[in-house]
C-alpha cells in the first residue's frame, strides 16, 4: 500500500489542548489521540495515511513571542520539522490564532503575510516524495471570541479573526492550494473563546477527511 504521509502543522488546536477555565491553572489539559482532529483523520482514513501531529500551544506564524519565547515562532521550527519527516505527501497548515494576541498588535494582513512566509518556507524545503512538492491544505482557523480566561490576552482579536478566512482563501487561490474554512463547520468553545470542544474536533476531522481524500486521489 502506498501510504500517504500527512503532516498537521498548527498550534494548540492541533495539539488538542482543552479549553482553559482558569488562566492561572498550573496544568493544562490535552484531549486523547482519538479525540484530537488529527486522530479523527487517522481513524477515518486508517492505513491509507500516516498522520504526523505537529501542534504546539502558543505557536505563531512567524513571530517570536516576547512572553512565551522564541520557540513559539512557527517559522523557526518549520524547516527542522519538514526535514525530519521527509518525505511528506500533504501538509495541513492551520495557524494564525495566536498572532491575534493583543501584545503582537498584528493586523489580519500581517497574519496573512506570516502564512505566506511559511508557505515559501515549505516550497524552499523540497520535502515532497520523488522530488515533487508536497500538496498543501491551508486551513483558516475559526473566529475567536473574547471571553473567559483568555479574554484579556486576545483583546481586539475577535474582529480581526473574522477576516482571516477570506484572506487565506485568496492566498490559496493565487498559489493553487487546497483551502478549507474551519469556521464553516465549527465554532470555538465558549469557555475560553479559543480552543475546541470534543465535538468540534470530531466535525473538523470529518470535514478535513473529505478534503484530504480528494487530494490523495
Amino acid at each position: 500500500m502506498n501510504q500517504k504521509v500527512i503532516l498537521c502543522y498548527g498550534d494548540s488546536n492541533t495539539h488538542g489542548m482543552t479549553p482553559i477555565a482558569d488562566a492561572l491553572a498550573p496544568v493544562r489539559g490535552r484531549y486523547g489521540r482519538d479525540v484530537r482532529w488529527p486522530g479523527v483523520v487517522q481513524k477515518l482514513l486508517d492505513d491509507a495515511v500516516a498522520i504526523i501531529e505537529e501542534g504546539l500551544p502558543g505557536r505563531t506564524t512567524c513571530v517570536d513571542d516576547p512572553i512565551k519565547g522564541a520557540p513559539k515562532n512557527g517559522l523557526t521550527y518549520l524547516r527542522p520539522c519538514l526535514d525530519s519527516h521527509f518525505p511528506i505527501d500533504i501538509i495541513v497548515l492551520m495557524l494564525g490564532t495566536n498572532d491575534l494576541k493583543a501584545h503582537f498588535a498584528r493586523s489580519p494582513e500581517d497574519i496573512t503575510a506570516g502564512i505566506e512566509t511559511l508557505l515559501d518556507g515549505i516550497t524552499e524545503a523540497q520535502i515532497g516524495r520523488d522530488g515533487k512538492q508536497p500538496k498543501i491544505l491551508l486551513v483558516a482557523p475559526p473566529p475567536i471570541l473574547e471571553i473567559g480566561a483568555e479574554e484579556s490576552a486576545f483583546k481586539g482579536g475577535a474582529e480581526k479573526s473574522r477576516h482571516l478566512a477570506a484572506l487565506y482563501a485568496a492566498i490559496a487561490e493565487r498559489r493553487g492550494l487546497a483551502f478549507f474554512d474551519a469556521g464553516s463547520v465549527i465554532e470555538v468553545s465558549t469557555v475560553d473563546g479559543i480552543h475546541f470542544e470534543p465535538e468540534a474536533h470530531q466535525r473538523l476531522g470529518e470535514a478535513l477527511v473529505q478534503q484530504l481524500d480528494s487530494m490523495m486521489a
